[in-house]
């Protein structure tokens, strides 16, 4: 059967112009994801602000409760003692110059997040319009540029996930695998709501949350009524 068809079939489990308790969401996100792969669910959150104002930007980073069942690839630029850490702490890759020169020369991206120490920032920059485009570049507001690369590491492997506004004013990040169930699911969508809503900005005015929406990789997207913040 083709991916088109199953879609298709989705769609008609139910009705998209509705919107769902949170545990009914979930349901058919479940239920709809019909991949032979274990989908990713993502959350899709539309704010009342303005992405072009400064002071209106919506930007954070937690560690989900369940992770999200991505391992990610760790890459520390560091020398010294934080480097040594950084092995220590599960880092997949350490380097400094030549690990810099490497991604300049041979195009070298076998990494999902770049972390490193404020001193290095200085030689991480020359790359940075390579890495900026990719969202790979390092920063203080998403905690990957730190002295505690270690503790860095260790909350990137344990399933940490950056949230932050679009130009349309769109949050979009993951929050597991179908394969973790309605619970976990709904643990960590609570978690980054929760996240999402503390970081209202103060000049924010009206509804700020427009509309919540889930979907899996190759499914539909499932309306969330939602009426916190």
């Amino acid at each position: 059967m083709k991916l088109a068809k199953k879609y298709a079939e989705s769609i008609k489990s139910y009705d998209r112009s509705k919107s769902y308790d949170l545990t009914e969401a979930v349901k058919i996100v479940i239920d709809t994801a019909k991949a032979k792969f274990d989908e990713t669910v993502e959350l899709h959150v539309r704010l009342g602000v303005d992405p072009r104002q400064a002071d209106q930007q919506v930007r954070g980073v937690l560690v989900l409760p369940n992770g999200t069942g991505k391992q990610k690839k760790v890459l520390v630029i560091a020398k010294g003692d934080k480097a040594d850490a950084a092995t220590a702490a599960g880092a997949d890759y350490v380097g400094a110059e030549e690990t810099i020169q490497r991604i300049q020369k041979e195009n070298w991206f076998d990494f999902d997040v770049m972390i490193t120490t404020p001193d290095m920032m200085g030689i991480v920059g020359r790359i940075g319009r390579i890495l900026g485009p990719k969202g790979l570049m390092p920063n203080p507001k998403s905690g990957t540029v730190t002295m505690d690369v270690a503790k860095a590491v260790q909350e990137v492997k344990a399933g940490k996930v950056e949230y932050r506004l679009d130009k349309t004013a769109i949050i979009h990040c993951p929050i597991g695998k179908k394969s973790f169930g309605s619970e976990k699911l709904t643990e960590n969508f609570n978690a980054l709501m929760d996240a999402i809503v503390k970081a209202k900005p103060a000049t924010s005015k009206g509804q700020y949350i427009k509309s919540v929406t889930l979907t899996a990789t190759m499914g539909p997207g499932v309306k969330v009524t939602y009426n916190k913040g």
